[in-house]
């Protein structure tokens, strides 16, 4: 019997070659690793892919503190000898003192799930290659309590990077990539229907054209995403903000209504000021 395919669900809107990375990694069985500017729905892939084919998500974001260790397991030696001053007699058996981590969750499911390993590019250096013997083998030794965790199933595991830093090649050799490329007009239209069906079409031309003229500023440094088209159109929605509004040539009005849902720093709302407000006078 076939194992289900990722075709994306009501909420999720892929590409056709979005769909066949997703697959091809499952069939390879290899780590999807998932690049793209922020806000293009990587983190969202791995929960789409989950509630798609009915499999648990386990999530392990990843900070710049993170250790690799810590997705196998945590041996807590503090708690350990404050049982023992204290005479509890849990001291006794290690495993009490073992916190499992998210592979070692993963590995011991009964059923396969969903992996998330978010923004691996915040972890240091090394962290990728101190995870390839595990995610090779899909299995690793607990020193503490001398066992072999095996996994039970082969989960399916999504890795998503921002391109911080650079990944060691011998971590890239295991994986199956995909870029996530920026939605076009057409695929951003049918993204936003599947969040708000009802919205009028044409707050919904304008708001689009005044978004991609926003991400076309040359110099921005950092382009409002899907994400913030998202949040913007319900702001506009909720305010009942007119349409009037976003095509307005008063060259006092040189944002948006609502631009902090776009543009989240000063530096950016500063040069849109310039461009929009040079660019209104020229006409």
């Amino acid at each position: 019997m076939k194992s289900p395919k990722f075709t994306g669900t009501s909420r999720y809107i892929t590409t056709r070659d979005l769909e066949i990375a997703v697959n091809a990694a499952v069939t390879l069985g290899r780590p999807l690793l998932v690049k793209g500017e922020p806000g293009t729905g990587k983190t969202v892939l791995a929960e789409e892919v989950a509630a798609a084919l009915g499999l648990p998500l386990i999530t392990w974001h990843i900070k710049s503190t993170t250790k690799a260790a810590q997705g196998l397991y945590e041996y807590d030696a503090v708690a350990r000898l404050r049982d023992g001053q204290l005479g509890d007699e849990r001291v006794h058996d290690i495993r009490n003192y073992i916190v499992q981590g998210k592979l070692w969750n993963a590995f011991a499911s009964e059923t396969p799930v969903v992996l998330l390993i978010d923004e691996i590019d915040k972890a240091d250096i090394e962290f990728p290659n101190d995870l390839l013997q595990e995610l090779d083998r899909m299995e690793f030794f607990v020193y503490e309590t001398k066992q072999t965790v095996k996994a039970l199933h082969r989960p399916i595991v999504i890795v998503t990077s921002n391109n911080e830093k650079e990944l060691p090649d011998a971590f890239l050799r295991r994986c199956f990539f995909h870029y996530i490329r920026f939605p076009d007009k057409a695929v951003m239209e049918k993204i936003v229907a599947a969040h708000y069906p009802n919205i009028k079409r044409e707050l919904l031309r304008e708001a689009m054209t005044l978004f991609y003229e926003i991400r076309e500023v040359p110099g921005l440094k950092k382009k409002p995403a899907t994400s913030e088209l998202l949040d913007w159109l319900k702001l506009l929605v909720a305010d009942e903000v007119p349409v009037e509004a976003l095509r307005s040539h008063d060259p006092k009005v040189v944002v948006p209504p609502l631009h902090g849902a776009l543009l989240k720093n000063e530096q950016d709302v500063h040069l849109f000021e310039r461009v929009a407000f040079l660019a209104r006078r020229g006409q």
